[in-house]
């Protein structure tokens, strides 16, 4: 089986003011078949550092959101292009961004999933979760750049 994406670390763990921080840049082919493996290795780093404790799942499903996004309507699964990840992880705080190779989307053309009109609707709310379940979402880029944020200090106990 052949690896869907790679990892890359441009600087080595270094001391920051708040504790120690690792920032990490990713990427991956516009395959479906490809986000499940790279959730799954780029959680298991955030598990492992215990960065948000608590909050792993919230930031694994935000995470599986955008990167389908990304794949799916950014880049329309082309496995000629690829979805690109920056991840900086330190004591207190995860943050992350996903950029794609598509042509963006105004955020403001979404429609509300949670609209009665909209409950029914089997797409839509990826957007959603991502902005309820992370502490910061904001889209840059014409839509094409994702960035997230989640803070060990916003833990729900």
């Amino acid at each position: 089986m052949s690896q869907h994406y790679t990892i890359r670390v441009p600087v080595p763990p270094r001391s920051h003011p708040s504790g120690p921080h690792i920032r990490l840049e990713l990427s991956l082919r516009s395959e479906v078949g490809a986000i499940s493996p790279f959730v799954d290795t780029l959680m298991h780093l955030i598990r492992k550092c215990k960065w948000v404790s608590g909050n792993e799942e919230d930031i694994q499903i935000a995470l599986r959101e955008a990167l389908a996004n990304a794949v799916i309507h950014g880049n329309h699964q082309d496995p000629g292009k690829h979805v690109y990840v920056g991840c900086r992880g330190g004591t207190d705080e995860v943050s992350i961004v996903v950029r794609d190779e598509g042509q963006g989307f105004g955020s403001g053309d979404v429609p509300d999933p949670t609209a009665p009109e909209n409950i029914k609707s089997s797409h839509g709310r990826g957007i959603y979760l991502m902005k309820t379940l992370m502490d910061e979402v904001r889209f840059e880029r014409g839509g094409t750049v994702v960035y997230m944020r989640k803070s060990h200090r916003a833990a729900m106990l």
